[in-house]
């Protein structure tokens, strides 16, 4: 955060101006390179920041996050509809939806969530070529002012270490060694 000599601070953002001008967002409907769910799964984690891969779909980090550990269940299949969804694939988003609140939950403890799906640019959705479904970690009084007058979210952790903490503690994630307690053995009495 700055000071000018106005006295009034400012809290710097410039990430979102590569959303609010469109960046990363398909300029067809088509599947490939342009989309970028297309694109991430076939890019190492720490670039695309896929958390965990099933058979059918993955979970991503949002790019543009309207909370930290803002994430998306994406299908590798190239597809709009919830209704166009195979057996498969809508099973796999829901038993991923699961995974990804409790590892949220595990890893940053939130109040609540928000979960949904935004079908069609009338919708809402940015990306409505491909399905994808939101899962948004929420605190109690994490809607404060920045986001209504400043068009400003704070996120006080990067991507990447969200993305680390998240896989550290997803179902099926290679345990960690125990810490060393100082103790050489059980209390004696």
């Amino acid at each position: 955060m700055t000071a000018d000599p106005d006295g009034i601070a400012r809290l710097w953002a410039p990430d979102r101006l590569a959303y609010i001008q469109g960046e990363n967002r398909p300029e067809s409907a088509e599947a490939g390179a342009g989309c970028p769910f297309c694109r991430a799964p076939g890019e190492p984690d720490d670039v695309s920041l896929v958390v965990a891969r099933g058979e059918h779909a993955f979970v991503v980090l949002n790019l543009y996050p309207y909370n930290p550990g803002h994430a998306l269940i994406c299908t590798y299949r190239h597809v709009a509809g919830y209704v166009d969804l195979s057996f498969e694939e809508a099973h796999e988003i829901a038993d991923l939806t699961q995974q990804t609140i409790s590892s949220l939950q595990a890893a940053m403890g939130p109040h609540g969530f928000n979960l949904g799906m935004n079908q069609g640019s009338v919708g809402g959705a940015g990306i409505a070529a491909h399905l994808h479904q939101h899962v948004v970690p929420r605190w109690g009084g994490d809607t404060n002012f920045m986001p209504v007058v400043a068009q400003t979210k704070v996120m006080p952790q990067s991507l990447h270490d969200t993305r680390d903490a998240l896989r550290a503690v997803w179902p099926g994630a290679p345990a960690k060694p125990a810490e060393p307690t100082g103790s050489a053995g059980p209390p004696s009495d």
